[in-house]
């Protein structure tokens, strides 16, 4: 009979041990800089990786030769904001209130916040296009995300391949900010 017992740890585990622990270096320290880096780059950020990273480690910008757009750093820092409520709530079901949460985190204190049309934490009101292609109109938002999300917790079980499609289906409907750049 063996002394020792061999517990068996999950990703998510280490990146709540990391986070709670401050970490630097570890996969909760990648994850954080590396996903927001690739995310906000995605929607037109001009930070570089080194910048998203010192914004993570410091709260500062470490040196820059350009013009910064505060945009960009209020966004980074509500991003890795986002990630922290995810793992925290990664055992729970995914629902439209979660979604319009993680958006009004994401875009709290931004230009976009202050504008009449451009409702944080909620659906879009206007049409918008990724590329030279429309997006689902304003008005089927909310019926198009109920019929996502029933079909992506009706599985019994959700693979990294469900959630690598299914993100891409929500920035495609969803709400500007998420994917309109």
């Amino acid at each position: 009979k063996p002394r020792h017992s061999v517990t068996k740890d999950t990703l998510l585990a280490f990146l709540k041990r990391e986070k709670e622990a401050g970490l630097k270096g570890g996969i909760y320290h990648k994850l954080q800089v590396d996903l927001t880096y690739n995310s906000n780059h995605i929607e037109g950020s001009c930070l570089t990786h080194d910048q998203t990273r010192y914004i993570f480690e410091t709260k500062t910008l470490g040196k820059t030769d350009g013009t910064v757009k505060v945009d960009d750093i209020v966004e980074t820092v509500n991003h890795f904001r986002c990630i922290d409520l995810i793992i925290e709530g990664a055992n729970t079901k995914l629902s439209e209130s979660l979604i319009k949460q993680l958006h009004f985190i994401l875009k709290f204190g931004t230009t976009d916040s202050r504008k009449s049309w451009f409702k944080v934490g909620d659906y879009k009101m206007l049409e918008n296009e990724v590329g030279d292609s429309e997006t689902t109109k304003p008005a089927e938002v909310a019926a198009t995300i109920k019929k996502l999300l029933f079909e992506y917790n009706s599985k019994s079980k959700i693979t990294f391949d469900d959630i690598l499609d299914f993100h891409p289906h929500l920035s495609w409907v969803i709400i500007p900010g998420f994917s309109q750049h």
